[in-house]
């Protein structure tokens, strides 16, 4: 009776195993694994490192480097830091909430430095990020410089690969009176910091 006991004890836990290794799968538009896990210590070519993510219909890209989940195509529109922060709040990107926007290190770990001009890992999945003319192509972060807390906050330049762009959260340019920048939102554990 004990030899019989011990395989089939065996096959429900083997059989447990693969389950629990299929549901592990992230439902992505390539094939591969979910890795939840960030991968901080390794550099990932961007084939591997972005996952387009099927079940956020596309809409959305998994880093395996940081584990953070980004908008795939950010909305090009121009809007205040105070409006940027409650646009990605009120995202609904792939069905889902939770959005925010990313701190300054969040965003520069897209930045890649190694080419001409430092901006997005070639062969990244993302589409539609500002890279023209300045200052078009300045991102807000939810980073606040505490050596100014009250007025600025920090930006990414992704034409350049700047990462410490120092901006005023209010300004007497653009509509209302303040500085327009875009809005990339992001999901995943982290959010604002001072620097």
């Amino acid at each position: 009776m004990k030899q019989r006991v011990l395989p089939i004890a065996t096959l429900v836990i083997l059989g447990t195993l693969a389950l629990t290794a299929m549901l592990a799968q992230a439902q992505t538009i390539s094939n591969g694994p979910y890795y939840a896990t960030p991968s901080w210590d390794q550099t990932l070519p961007s084939n591997t490192r972005f996952i387009v993510l099927s079940n956020f219909g596309g809409a959305a890209v998994l880093d395996r480097e940081t584990g953070l989940v980004w908008e795939r195509s950010p909305d090009p529109a121009v809007i205040n830091w105070f409006d940027a922060a409650a646009h990605c709040r009120g995202l609904t990107t792939g069905n889902r909430q939770g959005w925010r926007l990313p701190s300054i290190n969040e965003l520069q770990t897209l930045v890649d430095p190694s080419t001409t001009e430092p901006s997005l890992p070639p062969g990244h999945p993302f589409s539609g990020i500002i890279t023209g003319t300045f200052p078009s192509h300045i991102y807000w972060s939810s980073t606040i410089d505490t050596r100014n807390p009250t007025n600025n906050v920090f930006g990414t330049d992704f034409a350049n690969g700047s990462g410490n762009v120092t901006l005023p959260r209010s300004s007497a340019t653009g509509p209302g009176g303040d500085l327009q920048r875009h809005a990339w939102c992001v999901r995943g554990q982290g959010g604002t910091e001072s620097q």
